[in-house]
């Protein structure tokens, strides 16, 4: 079945509006913004689902970023209300204070740290600001892990988390965001990678597999396959001891 961009459009403006009327009337949904296009589409359905009164970006560069122009241009063309933090000098104390312990500092903390600060930001200014925190994240990068947990994976309500990437370029489209933000090649933002270099694979043949099945690739479908398992932690529940249970 082809995926009908303006018919989901509404279904999840219509969406977001019925959870907060549920889960938080009058308050302003906060997002994270990085100028790519996952947080570009979620505030463009909140503006619509909300109003622009309501809808909160949160700019939190660590030191320069070279693409922050980005994210100026959304809040811009939105008419968002935004404030901007940087995060280096937390985000540098942090790692000092590791390695004042005497803990050797790994490579996969100061991916991690980054996005688990600005999510700490973002709760902070929430509930400052009489907010809900939107998660950012797709179907896409969830499906192999590509995520922070309790940073990008963390929020109170997430619009795409069933959408792969070539559905959520649809709806930006067809929300009539920017082509710069829709099409913006997503990078890491720490290394000068893209997200494909990381992962090792394109997001094309990463959606076709999920939404059809189907990968010619052998060794790309075994990476996919081994990243998702190897991650489904991230998506379940964090589990308990059932004490008490039958």
């Amino acid at each position: 079945m082809a995926f009908d961009a303006y018919k989901v459009k509404d279904e999840l403006i219509r969406w977001i509006r019925d959870w907060f009327e549920e889960n938080g009337p009058g308050c302003n949904a906060v997002i994270g913004i990085s100028g790519g296009k996952d947080s570009s589409v979620v505030a463009a359905l909140c503006v619509e689902a909300l109003g622009k009164d309501r809808v909160i970006g949160v700019l939190m560069p660590n030191g320069e970023q070279p693409d922050i122009d980005m994210s100026h241009l959304l809040v811009q063309t939105l008419g968002i209300r935004h404030y901007t933090l940087n995060i280096h000098d937390t985000f540098e104390a942090c790692l000092a204070e590791i390695e004042n312990t005497g803990v050797e500092i790994s490579n996969q903390t100061r991916v991690n740290l980054a996005p688990r600060i600005r999510m700490s930001v973002e709760y902070a200014l929430s509930q400052s600001l009489n907010g809900r925190v939107a998660n950012t994240c797709n179907w896409s990068e969830d499906y192999v892990g590509y995520s922070t947990r309790y940073g990008d994976g963390a929020g109170d309500f997430a619009p795409l988390g069933k959408l792969v990437v070539r559905e959520v370029k649809a709806i930006g489209h067809a929300l009539g965001l920017p082509e710069v933000l829709v099409e913006k090649v997503p990078s890491d933002g720490l290394c000068g990678k893209t997200d494909e270099d990381n992962l090792g694979f394109t997001y094309a043949a990463l959606d076709r597999y999920i939404r059809e099945g189907v990968c010619e690739d052998e060794a790309v479908k075994a990476r996919i396959d081994r990243l998702h398992k190897l991650n489904l932690f991230k998506l379940k529940p964090i589990p308990y001891f059932p004490f008490g249970e039958e």
